[in-house]
């Protein structure tokens, strides 16, 4: 894990816990459990899936509490069975209870991406097309979320509006056509001294081909039929990546793949992928 997508989850990690605290703390724990008191639990896995935040969840428990220690048992990308243990702890009690809900809303809502995209990945790999994730995405959790991606074995889009052009149908009516959106955006790169690769949005044959003339450096196929995507396929043939878009589904999937293009991106991997169910336990 980079230090960029560290530094964003200790933002993350301080603001949920001063969320979850309040003024008063954790008033049940604090007149229930007495401070000295150390114990041993345990976070297990309470279904079948891929785990992805486990360092992050392990953060939550030393950032509120240095005098925990924490074992992760099962790395990020790694799948696991129903009842495995995935972090051991070691702690005040009462800090393990402070931190528990933080720490399980991080590693299910990351454990829930990996494991849909680990789903979608195992419909293609036999084909050439690859996972790519999209920017509907939790604000403020965009650099986890495109972490967890990875680690169900899908690769991360652009990670925000400034990395890539990304010429969208809105972009195509403001300019009044691909072509003149594209030499705008050349233009503008000559201008501010930069580059980047530059991506067209197309819905039909006409317009994948007004971009193919334009040498964009990717074209994508926009709410397209597998029969429409065939068709793009065979004319674009291997000159310039295709990334299929839209209505992508688990059942879907595999036949955009067989369709040849390159790329499938799937905003369902981030906007709507259920949690992973975890649980924390003490061991007596």
């Amino acid at each position: 894990m980079d230090k960029i997508l560290l530094d964003s989850a200790h933002a993350l990690i301080r603001q949920a816990l001063a969320e979850d605290m309040g003024s008063r703390g954790d008033i049940t724990t604090l007149a229930i459990c007495p401070v000295q008191k150390v114990m041993m639990a345990k976070i297990i896995a309470k279904q079948n899936g891929v785990i992805a935040g486990g360092g992050i969840a392990a953060q939550v428990f030393t950032i509120l509490d240095p005098a925990i220690t924490v074992q992760i048992l099962i790395q990020d990308g790694v799948e696991v069975n129903s009842q495995d243990t995935i972090i051991s702890i070691t702690g005040p009690a009462a800090s393990i209870l402070q931190a528990e809900r933080t720490a399980l809303n991080f590693l299910g809502r990351l454990s829930g991406i990996a494991t849909m995209t680990s789903q979608f990945t195992e419909q293609i790999k036999n084909s050439r097309a690859r996972i790519l994730d999209t920017r509907k995405t939790i604000p403020g959790m965009r650099l986890l979320e495109k972490y967890a991606v990875k680690c169900g074995g899908g690769e991360n889009h652009r990670l925000g509006l400034y990395d890539m052009f990304l010429i969208k149908d809105n972009h195509i009516a403001s300019a009044g056509s691909i072509t003149t959106a594209v030499r705008a955006c050349r233009n503008y790169m000559q201008k501010h001294n930069f580059t980047a690769e530059i991506e067209v949005e197309t819905r039909n044959l006409a317009e994948v081909q007004e971009a193919l003339d334009l040498h964009v450096d990717r074209i994508m196929l926009d709410n397209m039929s597998t029969t429409q995507m065939r068709d793009c396929v065979e004319l674009v043939g291997d000159r310039i990546p295709l990334e299929a878009s839209g209505n992508v589904t688990l059942d879907r999937i595999a036949a955009i793949a067989a369709t040849g293009v390159d790329y499938i991106s799937i905003g369902a991997l981030t906007h709507s992928a259920p949690n992973f169910d975890v649980s924390l336990l003490f061991v007596e």
